[in-house]
């Protein structure tokens, strides 16, 4: 039965309700009415009479009309209201899922086909791209490393120039590029596929945040830049030790890479409630409100006059976020140009 044949019926039994009282009511007062007229002779106030025996008689069909009118909408939007719920909760990582049916087999069930065969379409072009984006590059790594190697061992040859040494060594540095690529995008493909399973076990944060401070250390000091650790509550987490370190690790490089020299980077690690809360912050150029949002697209690397000065990838962002979601966190970004850029991360305490 469609939804308009069961407008149609309920709005037709709503007002052959609303009828029947206002008909029972006039009835009723119109009896009352001519027994009293037999009873005394007309006066001038019958006309009162009959307009107040109208208002009693209309004014509950008035109401029961727009009681039915309301109940009526309700009901007739309420499969609407839970589809369009349903809907809400689609995204990318969950196509496979289908939309239940009302069973009414009315144009809304039918509208539920349609967007179950829609996102069954979607889920087998995005599966495609990750099977493609994984054999790509399970394909690419075999080439590189014979490239880097042939390059080493060239590097390596004692007939080789120092102009050619040099350009050799470019060449190996744009193929561990390539390699990084690689890497992340596969990292990311089996992540979106779930394809890689976390560990579950306690991790002292705060030890891996003085590890990464001191790594962070170790990477500014070509650019003179300032690294201090402002406060490391002691802090116990459930999750990935491996990956919560390349979380730090990729934090920590994107903090001295996108600075200023002889800038600062700020680490810290307090306890809050239920709650880890890590920040890393530095003194680099930052970028403008409008884009803020866009740092962890993959590929994503803000200002491209700046970008060609920062080797990068543009994906250590997205891994960070990906691993800060695989433990039950939220990430955010924050920055002030040319003053303070801040991620900050929450994690649940163990």
């Amino acid at each position: 039965m469609t939804i308009r044949t069961r407008l149609t019926f309920w709005f037709a039994a709503v007002l052959t309700a609303s009828l029947l009282v206002m008909s029972v009511g006039t009835f009723i007062e119109i009896s009352e009415q001519l027994r009293h007229f037999h009873r005394h002779s007309p006066d001038e106030g019958a006309v009162e009479e009959t307009s107040e025996m109208i208002f009693e008689a209309g004014l509950p069909a008035v109401l029961l009309g727009l009681l039915g009118g309301w109940w009526l909408v309700r009901r007739a939007l309420a499969p609407v209201t839970d589809l369009t719920k349903a809907i809400e909760k689609i995204h990318d990582r969950n196509l496979s899922e289908r939309l239940p049916h009302s069973g009414n087999g009315d144009e809304l069930d039918r509208l539920t086909d349609v967007f179950n065969a829609m996102t069954a379409r979607l889920d087998g072009s995005f599966q495609h791209i990750r099977e493609f984006t994984l054999h790509a590059s399970h394909e690419l790594k075999t080439p590189l490393t014979i490239l880097r190697g042939e390059l080493e061992t060239a590097l390596h040859d004692e007939q080789s120039s120092a102009t050619q040494k040099e350009r050799l060594a470019s060449q190996i540095d744009e193929i561990e590029r390539l390699a990084k690529i690689v890497d992340g995008l596969t990292l990311l493909t089996k992540a979106d596929a779930g394809q890689i399973t976390l560990k579950c076990e306690s991790v002292r944060l705060d030890e891996l945040v003085r590890e990464s401070f001191a790594d962070a250390k170790i990477l500014a000091q070509p650019q003179r830049i300032e690294v201090r650790l402002d406060r490391c509550d002691e802090t116990t987490v459930t999750g990935d030790r491996h990956r919560l370190r390349q979380l730090l690790l990729n934090l920590a490089d994107n903090a001295v890479k996108y600075n200023r020299p002889g800038g600062t980077v700020n680490f810290s690690l307090l306890r809050d409630g239920t709650t880890a809360a890590l920040q890393i912050s530095n003194s680099g150029a930052g970028l403008a409100p409008e884009v803020q949002a866009r740092v962890f697209e993959r590929f994503f690397r803000g200002d491209a006059s700046h970008n060609n000065a920062v080797e990068g990838c543009g994906l250590g962002l997205s891994i960070a976020q990906w691993i800060v979601l695989a433990h039950a966190g939220k990430i955010f970004f924050t920055s002030e140009p040319d003053e303070l850029t801040t991620v900050s991360v929450q994690l649940p305490l163990k």
